[in-house]
Order: structure tokens, then C-alpha cells, then sequence
């Protein structure tokens, strides 16, 4: 049976704040909107792909992005055009910088990012030659 779509749910104490992080300062397109029983939104963020790591895996992208073990058992990755105008409106818009754009030896340009809420996000852009 497959699965046609993932969605991420989070809970959060700010509902203003995040949501506008996640639509202006990261422009993730906004969706449905629930205010009957509190409020939701929906964003859609692109392709959807969930990563799965061990704990020697993440410690070694924490270490290629941020030069130490930063992230919990969570973090989102976005894939954007342009990530040091990307790291400027999420930063303007609540993020925290926890490490600047390096280049990955993948090939990526990956900065790190603390969310409002308190999530790490990578924002990255593929370098292509």
C-alpha cells in the first residue's frame, strides 16, 4: 500500500510567530487554514523526502554543517535557490543562526538554522559546476 503524502505536525506555544516564519521567512506556500478548534495551517513545502539516520550519521553532518553535535532527534532541511538570501529573511523573520552557509562535501551549500520553535532547520542550495 503506498503512501501518497507526508505531513509534519507541530505543536507550537507562538501560533503567530511560526507560522509567519514558515511562510515569510522560509516562503513555504500556505494551504488550509482551521480556526474552529484553535488554529492549524497547512504549508507546502516542495517534494516531500523523510531522511533516516543513525546517531554516528547526524553527528557527522552536525559536524560537516556546524562543527559539533547540535541537532535533537528532528530537523527539517530545505532546499531553496539562494541560501545566503534565505538565511537573511529567515533570520528576519525569528530564526537564530546556529552556523553559517559551508560548503558540504556533497556538494551543497548548507547553512544552519534555529526555528522560533526551537527546531533545527538546514537551508541548502546544490552547487552545480
Amino acid at each position: 500500500m503506498p503512501v501518497f503524502e507526508l505531513r509534519v505536525a507541530l505543536t507550537v506555544d507562538d501560533f503567530e510567530k511560526v507560522t509567519s516564519f514558515y511562510r515569510d521567512g522560509l516562503g513555504l506556500e500556505p494551504g488550509d487554514l482551521w480556526t474552529n478548534a484553535g488554529n492549524g495551517q497547512i504549508f507546502f513545502a516542495g517534494r516531500g523526502t523523510l531522511e533516516v539516520f543513525d546517531h554516528a550519521h547526524a553527528d557527522a553532518v552536525d559536524q560537516l554543517e556546524v562543527g559539533q553535535r547540535v541537532s535533537g532527534q528532528i530537523r527539517f532541511a530545505f532546499e531553496v535557490p539562494d541560501v545566503h538570501a534565505a538565511v537573511e529573511r529567515a533570520l528576519a523573520y525569528g530564526a537564530t543562526l546556529v552556523h553559517p552557509p559551508k560548503l558540504t562535501p556533497w556538494n551543497d551549500l548548507n547553512a544552519r538554522l534555529l526555528s522560533p520553535e526551537g527546531l533545527q532547520v538546514t537551508l541548502f542550495q546544490p552547487i552545480r559546476d
